[in-house]
């Protein structure tokens, strides 16, 4: 019996359970996809693919311009511009609010990038020669599509990748491509590929970086190349904030010497008039602190946030000495870092001034409040003392006020003695006025005394 039970059971899970699954494999397999999903669930994913290398052949020659647009350039105006050039090449325009635009224009190819404070534009075009820079991308843009980018170009880079050939090393051979300037060069990796650089503007205001690919594949040599085309653009991003940190410390010194003959001024003074003009001025010179930070913290936190990139794109490199000739990340540190180190040292001024300031106007204002408090504890025991001297004088006033009651009581009394005297009775007015008078003087006491208490119990 348990043998047949056991059997129809298994019948059964075959038919109905594997018709489930079958079910679910068929028909049903997708009905998790439909989970309920964070707003930017999808976003997390495609951001990490966001802004993707470039697959790069050899020989290769690329142009880079990065320009500001400082929220004065507004992203339809270069969406605009760009569909202008795809309309020249009968090319697809870019998405609508896109901020990336990949597009191969057939002899040379587009990556156009909006960041938060500049665009970048890199024309990409395979090389025919192993000549360095004798062709370069940007010279199939046309003219009048160049001088209409709107912003402010803050960095400029060809770049021209070649196979390694005998004159790979030949430094004097390869100043001739760099107008003769001296070159900074290094190896990549397990010598993978050879950088030459002078890290100067040439004739036509560009910088020049070249590269002799020894053994770096497609992916490889488009991440070196993104990594040295971030590193030209950052390094110039971050000295932006150079000239303001110097302007910045110059007035912090200023007002450093201002606030210490203050702070002088405030040890010396003894009168409050004094005091409450030091501290106007020391709400002055904190409003002037506080709009300086207002006005330079961002450009100075972007200065280091830029930096600090620029240090990742110089690990990525992996770069080794040649014949001990400066490495690129030798020769941009002891450049960029004295910069770095003045805005840090800026920001720290600037913050450390701000403190000193409000910690010098809470003392003032504390002394100006303990003499305050002193003068109306003055004006307490001022005021005490008059109270004192009012009830003294009141307590007076009352005394005669039991006289002068009294007294026009028994006044009444005697007219009242004298009426009944007219009507034959014989009494002694001056001797029951003296009798009265004492009894008077009592209930008239015990009345207002009783009227008092009352009063003080009401309040």
């Amino acid at each position: 019996m348990k043998n047949s039970t056991n059997n129809d059971l298994d019948e059964v899970i075959d038919e109905s359970g594997l018709s489930d699954i079958s079910k679910l494999e068929s028909g049903d397999a997708q009905s998790y996809s439909l989970l309920k999903q964070h707003p930017q669930f999808a976003e997390s994913y495609s951001t990490l693919h966001a802004r993707p290398f470039f697959i790069s052949t050899t020989p290769l020659s690329i142009s880079h311009v990065a320009f500001l647009h400082q929220n004065k350039v507004s992203h339809q105006e270069e969406l605009l511009h760009l569909n202008t050039l795809c309309f020249q090449f009968n090319i697809a325009p870019p998405k609508k609010n896109g901020l990336c635009f990949y597009q191969n224009f057939g002899v040379f190819e587009l990556r156009w990038e909006r960041h938060t404070e500049f665009s970048s534009y890199t024309f990409i075009m395979p090389k025919q020669l192993a000549t360095p820079f004798d062709k370069l991308a940007i010279n199939m843009l046309p003219n009048h599509w160049l001088n209409d980018i709107s912003g402010e170009m803050i960095a400029a880079v060809h770049i021209d990748m070649l196979t390694a050939n005998e004159n790979s090393l030949n430094r004097e051979y390869l100043r001739t491509y760099f107008e003769g300037e001296r070159l900074i060069g290094s190896e990549l990796r397990y010598n993978d590929a050879i950088i030459w650089s002078a890290f100067r503007l040439h004739k036509d205001n560009f910088n020049r970086i070249l590269i002799f690919n020894n053994m770096l594949n497609e992916c490889q040599s488009g991440r070196v190349l993104r990594a040295l085309l971030e590193l030209e653009t950052y390094r110039n991003m971050s000295l932006l904030a150079f000239p303001l940190a110097q302007k910045i410390s110059a007035r912090v010194s200023e007002l450093e010497i201002e606030l210490a003959r203050l702070i002088r001024e405030l040890e010396e003074s003894k009168q409050t008039e004094d005091e409450k003009l030091l501290l106007d001025k020391l709400s002055k010179m904190a409003a002037e602190i506080a709009e300086l930070i207002a006005f330079s913290r961002y450009r100075l936190d972007a200065s280091c946030a830029y930096y600090e990139m620029v240090q990742s794109r110089l690990k990525e490199l992996e770069e080794k000495e040649i014949d001990k000739i400066q490495t690129m990340a030798t020769f941009i540190e002891r450049r960029l870092t004295p910069s770095h180190r003045t805005v840090q040292a800026a920001k720290r001024r600037l913050d450390d001034l701000s403190q000193r300031v409000d910690r010098a106007s809470d003392f003032l204002r504390t002394r100006i409040n303990m003499v305050i408090e002193a003068q109306n504890q003055a004006l307490l025991k001022s005021m005490n003392r008059r109270a004192q001297m009012q009830f003294s004088l009141q307590e007076t006033v009352e005394g005669l006020s039991v006289v002068v009651i009294s007294y026009y009581v028994l006044s009444l009394c005697q007219y009242l003695l004298s009426a009944i005297n007219s009507f034959g009775f014989r009494l002694y007015i001056d001797r029951v006025t003296a009798i009265l008078m004492p009894i008077v003087l009592a209930a008239v006491w015990f009345l207002t005394r009783r009227l008092k208490k009352r009063l003080k119990q009401q309040d």
